[in-house]
């Protein structure tokens, strides 16, 4: 059931829609960690635990699609490594390293086992283990330097179980697979946010946003991508559902129904309306998302614009965007093989280019 040649793929907006919730993103954590009674707005109309759903939807269907495309599990693992981890270590250890300079310790208490444990931990995925510096940011609302790390962890673990899924297709079908697997993750979520409610514990509230409780999320993803000729030639009776789904549940929960309601308008604006090639020049959502919670926490933790929230906001979006390009291109890209699609169509660019001067110099 692979759709490796299907039209709607080979021209999708999923490089914009992954831009857009990385932006969302950090909008709304500008609020979220400011307090910034100017910021509220992103409070009210933006939610990043929405774009970050929304974000393992889109995994499930890219991810499940990387595999399938894959000569073999080896090539599909170091296609992940080589995407993931080169940025996502590079900024542990511009964090860990650089932060001494912020950081109320002297540099013999700042290297201490605590920024050893940050080290390791993190560059580990276990950033819930440490995820603080000593003295820094401690006079901050929140002292973690990178809280948007934590759905690091989860990706990497849905990238490790898709081949144990692929082994489940074969033997079971996709249908029944990701039926039981989308009710069991909803069913995990709900048994320890009804302990985490009866015990006062956030302990098990925060288990429950862990895996498996965001598969539901990714299998609804995976879902579409082995099930889109059926979405396209009955999209209306998905996606008109699914918005009253969303709507409802704003005032009523539906938590059975809403990842998969989520899922299907997250699909149908990736796949449906192409708007063009977003990521032409590069895919800078990873590094926007990555970078942008320490780079807000150091503009708090500065107090120069705090003054002056609109400000704030600026520097911090035009900040976090330079970072996230020279990311790009000084660690990102360079770590991707040459058949990547990013690669691929910025060779496009440049030979087009070139072409267009060699036209315009004949022509003189």
């Amino acid at each position: 059931m692979s759709q490796e040649n299907h039209p709607r793929i080979a021209k999708n907006n999923f490089d914009l829609l992954r831009l857009l919730l990385a932006g969302t993103v950090l909008l709304a954590h500008s609020y979220e960690l400011s307090g910034f009674k100017q910021l509220s707005v992103f409070h009210h109309i933006l939610s990043s635990a929405v774009a970050v759903k929304a974000f393992f939807v889109v995994s499930g269907f890219l991810i499940f699609m990387s595999y399938e495309r894959s000569e073999s599990i080896i090539s599909y693992t170091k296609k992940r490594i080589r995407r993931i981890y080169p940025a996502y270590f590079t900024v542990v250890l511009l964090c860990a390293i650089g932060l001494a300079a912020v950081s109320s310790k002297s540099i013999g208490d700042y290297f201490s086992f605590s920024w050893l444990k940050y080290v390791f931990t993190n560059l580990a995925f276990l950033n819930f283990l440490q995820p603080t510096l000593p003295g820094v940011f401690d006079s901050n609302k929140l002292g973690a330097v990178n809280g948007a790390l934590w759905t690091l962890k989860i990706e990497v673990m849905f990238y490790l179980t898709v081949p144990v899924f692929a082994i489940l297709f074969r033997k079971f079908k996709h249908l029944p697979v990701i039926i039981i697997t989308y009710l069991s993750s909803l069913a995990y979520a709900e048994i320890l946010t009804t302990v985490a409610e009866n015990t006062g514990s956030s302990f098990y509230a925060e288990l429950a946003r862990q895996l498996p409780g965001q598969l539901s999320y990714f299998m609804a993803g995976a879902f579409f991508y082995y099930f889109l000729p059926l979405f396209e030639r009955r999209v209306e009776y998905f996606l008109i559902p699914a918005v009253l789904i969303l709507l409802t549940n704003m005032f009523w929960p539906l938590s059975i129904l809403e990842p998969f309601a989520l899922a299907t308008v997250v699909v149908f604006f990736g796949l449906f309306l192409y708007v063009g090639n977003a990521g032409k020049y590069g895919d800078f959502s990873y590094g926007i998302y990555i970078l942008h919670f320490p780079i807000i926490q150091l503009l708090l933790d500065s107090s120069l614009l705090q003054e002056n929230p609109q400000y704030f906001l600026i520097t911090a979006i035009l900040i976090t965007a330079a970072s996230a390009i020279a990311m790009w291109h000084l660690i990102e890209k360079p770590f991707l093989f040459r058949k990547s699609h990013y690669i691929a169509t910025t060779s496009r660019l440049v030979s087009d280019s070139q072409s267009s001067v060699v036209n315009t110099d004949a022509t003189r």
